[in-house]
């Protein structure tokens, strides 16, 4: 029996409604562009997390917004954060494409059981069959702090991503300070 279709604020059919801010995230295993399995759990206690969502490898879009990351990879992935670039493409294209481009972050693949991730953080676009651009902040226990969710022809604005990553950071510095 297939899944119904629920339409959420955002201008794309998905299975399931994404985690809110506050929420603990679905937690995970994928493998990544050479086949070693990942998991957000690795980090849990000590980084931060970005989880990113993309439609497809070798697009347009994805790759302009990948490549944001890979330019500025100080504001997203340091010893206090780590990327989690996620799309539906299998591991063999992710690693291709990772070469092409110079991706040194993972690239997971959610291509089997077909989009189950991107449906836990309720991105999955069903029609379509690809996760559509999803971004999700954790903090060090694993709650989403901030996320942004835009249509799979829209891309995102990172903006938003790196004013609550100085957040998170403005936090662990408080907490640190607290502990000594």
């Amino acid at each position: 029996m297939a899944e119904s279709i629920v339409m959420t604020a955002e201008p794309f059919p998905v299975a399931r409604v994404a985690p809110e801010v506050g929420d603990v995230a679905p937690d995970f295993t994928l493998p990544d562009q050479y086949g070693q399995q990942i998991t957000p759990a690795t980090w849990r206690g000590d980084r931060n997390v970005a989880v990113v969502f993309y439609p497809f490898a070798f697009s347009g879009i994805c790759t302009g917004e990948l490549r944001e990351i890979r330019d500025t990879l100080e504001d997203f992935q340091h010893d206090g954060i780590q990327v989690l670039a996620i799309s539906c493409d299998p591991v063999p294209a992710l690693r291709a494409w990772a070469d092409q481009e110079g991706y040194f972050f993972p690239l997971l693949s959610d291509f089997w059981p077909h989009g189950e991730v991107a449906r836990a953080f309720g991105v999955f676009h069903e029609d379509g069959g690809f996760a559509t651009r999803g971004t999700f902040l954790l903090d060090r226990d694993g709650v989403i702090r901030w996320r942004l969710l835009n249509g799979p022809g829209d891309a995102r604005d990172f903006g938003g991503y790196r004013d609550a990553l100085a957040g998170l950071r403005a936090d662990a510095s408080r907490a640190d300070a607290s502990r000594a």
